[in-house]
């Protein structure tokens, strides 16, 4: 049996408290590029998602060079996404007696890096392995040709 190895891994944040628009603004710049440059974008770009990002774009480089083994210098950003989580709702105190809603927005942000030279090995194999002109997998086992 063959089993894939993963050449994927992410990280995930939570209950972030900003906007999910304000977010995706940054998102978009850092999306498909390689972890230094995507590093020094997010140093240098004045927006306050950088700094909530940069972290989710280190603990994902981490957690790739744990689960996967790889070198930093391998890894591009594969997928970057944002979602929208619950608004914090709270009451302000306004004149007369009332009272007035504020809806603090939060977002959640998934930050997937893949590992290019772990990708290039495993398409290697699997051309090897499921060589359609040998009859695919089951035709090596079977011996067809």
């Amino acid at each position: 049996m063959i089993t894939k190895k993963k050449t994927e891994a992410y990280a995930l944040g939570q209950h972030i408290s900003m906007s999910a628009h304000k977010a995706r603004r940054v998102i978009d710049q850092i999306r498909g590029r390689s972890y230094e440059e995507t590093l020094m974008i997010l140093e240098l770009m004045p927006y306050r998602a950088c700094y909530s990002i940069f972290k989710l774009v280190y603990s994902a480089a981490a957690n790739a060079s744990y689960t996967l083994d790889s070198d930093e210098t391998n890894l591009i950003i594969s997928k970057a996404e944002i979602n929208e989580g619950t608004a914090v709702k709270k009451l302000k105190p306004r004149a007369r007696g009332r009272s007035f809603p504020i809806k603090r927005p939060t977002c959640h942000i998934t930050i997937a890096v893949k590992d290019i030279s772990l990708d290039e090995f495993m398409t290697r194999i699997n051309e090897s392995v499921y060589n359609k002109s040998r009859g695919g997998f089951w035709g090596r086992i079977w011996g067809k040709k």
